[in-house]
């Protein structure tokens, strides 16, 4: 179930920043101390952020958010795209529940602004990642260097109805 992120996801997040695995590919583990501070009592509250919710218990995180300008990968000089992110307990992992979480937050935003692309960021090295997004039906736009790592920027393009 996809659902508004509620006071008791707080513990969920901590975990998604510290985890080791999870972090391994998005600037590594954050100290779990300074996020037991520096996250609120209703963590991740905002338009385009979604908690993955299995029988009562937060797995994982879904979000849109425009992609900033400021970074390399855009389809668009001016840049600004809405760009999906994700991350799941590792012990979620392998079960389908990224595929079709992300694919129902695809859905949902397709519905809500039609013909408006997707564009999804990973590490090439990230292998499941990278197999998500061709899962999701995105395609390669490019690859350039970030974060010292080879980067894998693609899209998803709603698919136009004929008429």
């Amino acid at each position: 179930m996809l659902r508004e992120s509620e006071a008791r996801d707080r513990a969920g997040f901590v975990e998604l920043f510290a985890s080791p695995e999870v972090r391994t590919y998005l600037g590594g583990p954050r100290p779990r101390d300074e996020l037991e501070r520096a996250i609120p009592a209703i963590p991740g509250r905002r338009p385009g952020l979604f908690v993955i919710d299995v029988d009562g218990a937060m797995i994982g995180t879904v979000t849109l958010e425009r992609r900033d300008a400021e970074r390399p990968g855009r389809l668009s000089p001016d840049a600004g795209e809405i760009e999906l992110g994700y991350m799941f307990l590792p012990e979620a992992w392998g079960r389908g529940y990224a595929t079709e979480a992300c694919a129902a937050v695809l859905d949902w935003f397709a519905g809500a602004l039609p013909g408006e692309p997707v564009v999804l960021c990973t590490q090439t090295a990230n292998r499941r990642s990278m197999r998500l997004a061709a899962k999701l039906g995105f395609t390669e736009v490019e690859r350039f260097e970030e974060f010292g790592a080879e980067q894998w920027f693609g899209v998803c393009s709603p698919v136009m109805p004929s008429g």
